[in-house]
């Protein structure tokens, strides 16, 4: 349980994040918008999310393939709670609002922390080799 104590602190952080009022949140800036730096957020938020879920799975003794099916389903989880945070934004966070492309970010960033644990793991077991 202590292994995945970073992932939920980094849980709550997010959902202190995602819960501030739209009027907490600062103006962005116009660079902001042309780089769309409110999704890379996201990304790296629910990416690192999922990947810190997935982390405590490294150095367990199943095999590869249970590895990859828990990295699916972690990341497949991150990708629901981006909807869940959406459509909470959206009913109880005055000044926010529902988005798709938010959503779609969340899910990139949570495929991303997948792929990068497949690699890892590809690449450590590479080394036993």
């Amino acid at each position: 349980m202590k292994k995945f104590l970073p992932a939920i602190a980094w849980f709550f952080l997010v959902l202190v994040l995602v819960c501030l009022p739209g009027s907490d949140l600062p103006p962005s800036a116009s660079w902001m918008d042309l780089v769309m730096f409110d999704k890379w957020v996201h990304v790296g938020l629910f990416g690192v999310l999922g990947f810190l879920f997935m982390l405590p799975l490294f150095k367990t003794s199943i095999d590869r393939k249970q590895k990859i099916c828990w990295f699916a389903r972690i990341a497949a989880s991150v990708s629901v709670w981006g909807l869940a945070v959406e459509f909470i934004q959206k009913y109880y966070i005055p000044g926010r609002s529902f988005d798709l492309m938010d959503w779609a970010a969340d899910s990139i960033g949570a495929a991303l922390a997948f792929i990068v644990a497949i690699k890892f793991i590809s690449r450590k077991a590479g080394k036993a080799d």
